[in-house]
């Protein structure tokens, strides 16, 4: 498909999880239509991917009946899979001056892998870290499964973002810490962005762009994450 990195997203791989009634292709453009219609989602290329990625894939059968509501849902040990219309605003930012597949993307937080498989269709190559072993691990089983194979899975504390494959051209976080980790600033390439919830009761949706004269701050509104955990869940 137009714009999918050639080991990213496999478009064949991910339609053998459709279904009819609330697996259907349907229910996922009608939530798409709902996102455009918000103001949320302007991206045609963006918009091509989430209609491709199988939502209910990535969360509980007991839950899929909700999996294409604007809604954030458990995906067990205390984390979400994020509301669609956050995914696509946190994405569509990131990949915002983008005009070909970006390099390097690290996400921080990979949950159900919901949002690295989008990741992965939109970057050559993407590197996720996860603190619970047992979700990172659940998360590679899913994305074997839809021939997703641009992207490497580490356990490790998201705050030291990944050193050893810095620099990043961009960087997503899918937990809010306090402030943002000046680690990760300075993991991104010059150009590079980063976008990540800050703070904790409200949260704020920021965006950095790293420049060579220094760092710019984007707000983004109002969001909801689980808090950015120190060290590796044990």
């Amino acid at each position: 498909m137009e714009n999918f990195t050639q080991n990213g997203l496999n478009p064949a791989a991910c339609a053998e999880q459709d279904g009819v009634g609330v697996h259907s292709p349907r229910r996922r453009q009608r939530l798409l239509q709902l996102l455009k219609t918000a103001g949320v989602l302007h991206s045609a290329r963006l918009e091509q991917v989430l209609a491709t990625v199988p939502r209910h894939f990535f969360v509980d059968p007991a839950l899929a009946q909700r999996a294409y509501e604007d809604c954030a849902l458990p995906i067990g040990f205390g984390q979400t899979i994020s509301h669609p219309s956050t995914v696509a605003r946190m994405t569509e930012w990131l990949y915002a001056d983008a005009q070909q597949p970006m390099q390097n993307v690290l996400e921080i937080g990979t949950g159900s892998g919901y949002q690295t498989a989008i990741l992965s269709a939109l970057s050559q190559s993407v590197f996720s870290v996860e603190r619970i072993a047992e979700l990172s691990r659940q998360a590679q089983e899913r994305l074997a499964q839809l021939k997703v194979e641009n992207v490497t899975f580490y356990t490790a504390d998201g705050h030291w973002g990944l050193p050893a494959e810095a620099p990043f051209d961009g960087i997503l976080s899918a937990a809010s810490p306090e402030t943002v980790p000046p680690e990760l600033l300075m993991q991104l390439r010059i150009g590079g962005r980063l976008v990540i919830p800050i703070g904790s009761s409200p949260q704020q949706l920021f965006g950095f762009i790293r420049h060579e004269q220094g760092i710019e701050q984007v707000a983004l509104g109002n969001v909801s994450f689980v808090p950015m955990r120190k060290g590796v869940a044990s």
